[in-house]
């Protein structure tokens, strides 16, 4: 559903047949994706209209634009992340993940992505496919990664109730406990 601050519902998008596992707008606000349980992403425009439905072989768990607005990134439970164009194109799949794929971000300046997955790592990768880096240490899933706003460090959150800062060269700067349940979502401060 689409609202207003005023706690009015502006539109309801219909049409997933599975639980909706995570919704982003567009940098332009003008398209809104959606992830859902029944294995699809979908692009939306504001009106509810369905733009583009994007398949993987199982759930979908986490959906994103590129910081232009040009692709879209999906994370997957088939343990792999998709890169998009706007029309529905594959343009790269990203397998190496031994478990489903929770989290997924694009760099600041989208030149490369991350993903978190069940099997306890987080990935770092060009837009061509290649891992540059993985990121161990958390003892189970790794269930949000997120880039820092200057590209430099990321932060990732585990079910194993830490989060960690590191660099990207796979050196873990912080561990950050004393969480007393999993860590579902991280940021920074932009």
């Amino acid at each position: 559903r689409l609202w207003d601050l005023q706690g009015h519902c502006l539109q309801v998008f219909k049409g997933h047949n599975g639980w909706i596992y995570s919704a982003n707008f567009s940098p332009n606000g003008k398209t809104i994706l959606t992830a859902s349980l029944d294995k699809t992403a979908r692009l939306w425009d504001l009106e509810g209209n369905c733009l583009q439905v994007l398949g993987h072989e199982a759930g979908v768990n986490s959906v994103s634009f590129s910081p232009d607005g040009k692709m879209i990134l999906t994370g997957s439970r088939d343990n792999t992340a998709r890169l998009w164009d706007l029309q529905g194109n594959v343009l790269q799949i990203f397998k190496g993940h031994k478990y489903r794929v929770i989290s997924i971000s694009f760099s600041p300046d989208g030149k490369t992505i991350l993903t978190g997955s069940d099997d306890g790592t987080a990935r770092l990768w060009d837009l061509q496919g290649n891992c540059l880096q993985i990121f161990k240490g958390h003892k189970s899933s790794v269930t949000s990664a997120v880039f820092s706003p200057d590209g430099k460090t990321i932060l990732t959150g585990s079910d194993d109730k830490t989060v960690r800062l590191w660099d990207l060269q796979g050196n873990c700067l912080q561990i950050f406990k004393g969480f007393k349940d999993w860590v579902t979502s991280v940021s920074f401060l932009p």
